[in-house]
């Protein structure tokens, strides 16, 4: 708190007091605050669809990430089949495929979950796939010994061991999100936080701009850290091994 408080009354000094860093560019922290105040209807409206395409996105993302992980790391033949696409597609950045997307789906809004699930879709795969094909033979074998099928032993002893791995794709694929969110929005959506960036830099309202910034890094903020505390609550034996 007090590393924040120095910073707001170094920002004010070499704003409001100095005059070092010039207007309109980089505006006082009063200033900021007031257009937080003052524009609250529209940036909550803006904070509200960033969330909404967020949330659909990610899950979307996620859900396919963990799909093809496990497919890939527990089946020999589908690792040979889905391996090779997941090494080309994976490593292309998802904000390149927005021309793309932007012709084949029918909206902005389908086109900018398409990019933001492929951003997560290929860390949670990797992430999925490298912890279920390096859990020890020694669980399954347990597990076949009393009499498990398939299904029990990719469910209640591949996919639990391999957790540590899939929520380390969780946090990578969330801050890809963030990044390839603020993107699709400046581009193509109408609506939304980076949509709001990019209105106010055209209106040159930069107290608005620093103000949609504030509250973009909350937003975040609070995500990845209830993301954290899901995480301490499901590994209850690595609590406080990863910190936030």
């Amino acid at each position: 708190m007090s590393v924040l408080i120095l910073i707001l009354s170094f920002w004010e000094i070499l704003t409001s007091k100095l005059a070092i860093l010039p207007l309109p560019y980089f505006p006082a922290p009063g200033q900021v605050i007031d257009a937080i105040i003052t524009d609250w209807n529209r940036i909550l409206v803006s904070a509200l669809y960033s969330l909404r395409l967020l949330a659909v996105g990610f899950l979307v993302g996620a859900i396919l990430g963990l799909i093809t992980g496990v497919m890939i790391g527990w089946n020999k033949k589908l690792n040979y089949w889905l391996s090779p696409l997941q090494k080309i597609i994976g490593p292309i950045p998802a904000t390149a495929w927005i021309p793309i997307a932007m012709t084949i789906f029918p909206t902005t809004f389908t086109a900018s979950i398409f990019i933001l699930a492929l951003a997560v879709w290929f860390p949670v795969t990797v992430m999925t796939s490298s912890g279920v094909a390096n859990v020890r033979k020694s669980y399954f074998e347990v597990a076949q010994t009393l009499g498990a099928g398939e299904r029990y032993l990719i469910f209640k002893v591949a996919i639990p061991a391999a957790l540590p791995n899939i929520f380390i794709g969780l946090f990578m694929g969330l801050g890809m999100s963030f990044v390839t969110l603020v993107v699709a929005e400046m581009l193509g959506v109408k609506a939304g936080l980076g949509w709001y960036i990019n209105w106010a830099q055209g209106w040159a309202e930069y107290s608005k701009v620093y103000a949609s910034l504030v509250v973009m890094s909350l937003i975040f903020s609070t995500i990845i850290t209830l993301l954290f505390k899901v995480r301490d609550k499901v590994l209850i034996w690595q609590r406080g091994l990863i910190k936030w």
